[in-house]
């Protein structure tokens, strides 16, 4: 018989049933879940969110610093591109960042929530039974008493303060159990830690959301200042995206001076300025408040915080055209060396109104400045340069260019440098090229006279307001208090039992009583033996009569 004559018998065992497309789907989101919700993935996801934060804090960002993240973008055509397309310049607020952020806040709520009613469950359920050989305990005691295990039991149940204590009675005649816990608030403390963190990272959501942040150069001479009624008025302004800048809380401020104090060095070593303000009701009666802003030292006033960042300087010159007319101009000039504060801009100046019988024959005498500026000067030959970072002996290099400087066009203008494309066209004419000192001038061939009056110091402000940021704080400490409950607490578990001790014969003799005890610890806790040891000496040997030890372990 040839094996095709062998009928094919299918298999004894039933195949399961196959699951359908929408069960697993279900299994599929199940699953997803309860990864997504473990301590594990939580601990993985705030090591990420770390790792995250790394480049936002060593690469110049965009809400901060928008010229560096050019310069830095310049300076690495290949590079620069398409770490700016990864968002590695607005880190915090990427798409990769948020998401993990999201996660990790979904991740810790799913995982608390189960965690907080299992400890309530845990609260509300009574010791656990003792043991049946508490001599396999890493802890135990053995002995006998002349008391009663009434007595020894009631004994120790009162010594126990601070514990949950349940009595049961045990499975020999007269036999007792005293079980105690203790150490509940350690995973309290776990709790409240996780719990913390979670709304830390919602209080630093609200505060994205709700919150507003503008930066605005104020001259440091008590000129008009400003005042905080829109966004117009910052030179930077990032509003949360609930946010649509209206409704701020409105703070009018004025800059008296600024007062830099330096190390031999050149290094800073304290930023100071007088302020005067207005907040609240001082609007409607016009009062002016004084005020101190220094570094990490901001205003606290109506819910909003004044923090004074950095400073340079602002040179003043004054235009005298040909017919008598003055014009006058300050304008903060960028610091290019962060040690010696060499500084580069540009001033632009338009002529008197009426001076002239076109707007055509206006355009083309409008006057623009450009150059360095050098708080401490040293020249060498006709080059400038700066020496030390205070106002000590300024000077300026400057371009003097006339002609069309595009304040009538309407199109934004880089406010430290000059439109090169206006000279490639001849709309703008370089005139003169002169190194200047306060109070020195320059005469154009067409009669227009340029002074250089010396500078004024400007500051950089930033009023910021976070409507969550008492929450932050508040998390914060709950964080590190859970943490230092969770780390100091130990849970650990007592046991006693009592029973009458048996004769030789087996029968029962009432005056004398077994007594056993034994002792674990929840965690690995050092120390735990000689709490052990004085637990017992506290529940047993002062009982009011000698307990005579059988035998007694005790170890770590």
């Amino acid at each position: 018989m040839t094996v095709a004559d062998h009928p094919v018998t299918e298999s004894a065992s039933p195949r399961p049933p196959r699951q359908s497309l929408p069960g697993r789907a279900w299994a599929l989101v199940r699953n997803t879940w309860r990864g997504l919700t473990s301590m594990r993935t939580a601990l993985v996801l705030l090591f990420l969110l770390a790792l995250a934060a790394i480049p936002g804090a060593l690469l110049p960002q965009r809400n901060l610093n928008e010229q560096k993240v050019r310069e830095y973008i310049a300076d690495r055509p290949t590079l620069g591109p398409w770490m700016d397309r990864f968002e590695l310049f607005d880190v915090f607020s990427s798409f990769w960042f948020t998401a993990v952020y999201v996660l990790l806040f979904v991740s810790l709520v799913g995982c608390i929530l189960p965690r907080t009613f299992d400890h309530y469950k845990a609260l509300r359920t009574p010791p656990v039974r003792a043991p049946r050989n508490l001599a396999r305990l890493p802890h135990h005691y053995s002995g006998e008493s002349m008391s009663s295990p009434e007595a020894l039991i009631e004994h120790a149940r009162g010594q126990l303060r601070g514990w949950r204590t349940e009595v049961r009675p045990g499975n020999r005649e007269g036999e007792l159990t005293l079980s105690g816990e203790k150490g509940y608030t350690r995973e309290f403390g776990n709790l409240v830690f996780h719990l913390a963190l979670v709304c830390l990272l919602v209080a630093i959501a609200v505060g994205k959301l709700f919150g507003y942040e503008g930066s605005v150069i104020v001259i440091a001479n008590n000129g008009p200042g400003f005042c905080t009624t829109s966004p117009a008025v910052f030179d930077s302004f990032r509003a949360g995206n609930v946010n649509d800048g209206t409704g701020m809380t409105p703070i009018c401020v004025r800059v008296k001076d600024f007062e830099a104090d330096y190390l031999r060095t050149g290094q800073a070593e304290m930023f100071t300025s007088n302020i005067s303000y207005q907040a609240g009701s001082d609007l409607t009666t016009d009062t002016w408040r004084e005020a101190t802003l220094r570094v990490n030292h901001p205003l606290r006033v109506e819910g909003d915080r004044l923090y004074l960042q950095g400073h340079g300087y602002a040179p003043t010159f004054t235009v005298t055209f040909p017919n008598g007319q003055t014009r006058t101009e300050t304008i903060q000039w960028r610091p290019d060396d962060a040690q010696t504060f060499l500084s580069s801009g540009v001033l632009r100046i338009d002529p008197p109104g009426g001076m002239y019988a076109t707007d055509e024959e206006r355009r083309k005498n409008q006057i623009a400045i450009e150059g360095l500026f050098a708080p401490t000067a040293m020249f060498h030959g006709s080059l400038l340069t700066s020496v030390f970072p205070s106002m000590d002996d300024p000077a300026v290099a400057v371009d003097i260019y006339r002609g069309d400087t595009g304040l009538d066009t309407g199109r934004s203008q880089d406010l430290f440098s000059l439109d090169q494309e206006m000279v490639k066209q001849g709309r703008l004419t370089k005139e003169a090229r002169v190194n200047l000192r306060p109070g020195e001038s320059t005469t154009l061939p067409n009669g227009t006279k340029v002074t250089f009056d010396g500078a004024h110091e400007f500051v950089n402000l930033q009023v910021s307001h976070d409507p969550a940021q008492q929450w932050v704080l508040v998390s914060a400490l709950a964080m590190m208090a859970g943490l230092l409950v969770s780390l100091l607490v130990k849970r650990r578990r007592i046991w006693v039992r009592v029973y009458p001790a048996e004769e030789a014969a087996g029968t029962v003799d009432q005056r004398r009583t077994v007594v056993e005890m034994g002792g674990l610890a929840r965690t690995d806790q050092a120390g735990w033996g000689g709490e052990f040891d004085r637990l017992r000496a506290r529940l047993l040997e002062a009982a009011g009569d000698d307990v005579k030890t059988d035998r007694a372990r005790t170890g770590e």
